[in-house]
């Protein structure tokens, strides 16, 4: 049913304003002081918060063998990290991260998109997505004792995601940068994995950095007219670059 949904063509791409932004980013942090917390023994804090700006690149995946992946694009993530720590060594995590990312697809038919205008595609012609998410991670983080200046991390969670909006480029036919959010569904949940290191610079502060990999679960793309059957997963893997306060 959920999916029927999203592949509708009235479904359109969730429009969201700064002001809505903020109220949700307000939303996950009295969300995370809800949750009760231990007594956490030797801890400095039991609320966590931190920002990053990932360099990432991002492609996708087919399960369809007509349909390809063919490049992969480069993009930024950026966004909070909150953590409510119940033990010393184990956290709730969540966040709201502005994600730019892409990738490039070609069929083996020729195809029609509903870009500005109807566009026909020849079999063969790469068409490059870029697509901006607003995603809301929501996950468990596990970390060791510090060593030294050093502490290991890793993060488990799902990542609900919005579309905020998506271009298309087919640069065999001259097409730039085109609306293409009527091919997109507007929203989508995935999984990631992070793991890295925490340097401290003194008491609560430290330099972030990680590697992070990320995959949706639902299909991106939505199935116009003739377009075949399929399911096309937007995948990324990030350099994690941050700081926790």
């Amino acid at each position: 049913m959920f999916a029927s949904y999203f592949r509708s063509k009235e479904c359109i791409v969730m429009k969201i304003s700064p002001g809505a932004i903020t109220r949700l980013s307000a939303f996950v942090f009295l969300v995370l002081q809800l949750i009760p917390s231990a007594n956490v023994a030797n801890a400095q804090q039991t609320i966590g918060f931190g920002i990053h700006a990932d360099p990432l690149i991002g492609w996708f995946s087919s399960d369809n063998n007509n349909v390809t992946n063919e490049s992969v694009k480069a993009g930024l993530n950026f966004g909070m990290t909150f953590n409510r720590y119940f033990t010393e060594n184990y956290a709730f995590s969540a966040g709201l991260s502005l994600i730019t990312a892409g990738g490039g697809l070609s069929h083996n038919d020729t195809i029609t998109l509903l870009l500005k205008n109807e566009e026909t595609i020849p079999p063969g012609n790469t068409v490059i997505y870029n697509i901006k998410y607003l995603a809301v991670p929501v996950g468990l983080k596990l970390q060791s004792n510090q060593i030294g200046y050093i502490t290991y991390f890793t993060d488990l969670g799902f990542d609900p995601k919005f579309v905020l909006g998506g271009k298309a480029e087919i640069p065999t036919m001259n097409i730039e940068k085109e609306d293409a959010t009527a091919e997109l569904n507007n929203f989508n949940m995935g999984y990631h994995i992070t793991a890295g290191i925490e340097y401290s610079l003194g008491g609560t502060t430290a330099i972030v950095l990680g590697l992070t990999f990320d995959s949706n679960f639902i299909d991106i793309t939505r199935e116009n007219g003739d377009q075949p059957s399929d399911r096309i997963l937007h995948k990324m893997l990030g350099f994690r670059i941050g700081i926790n306060f």
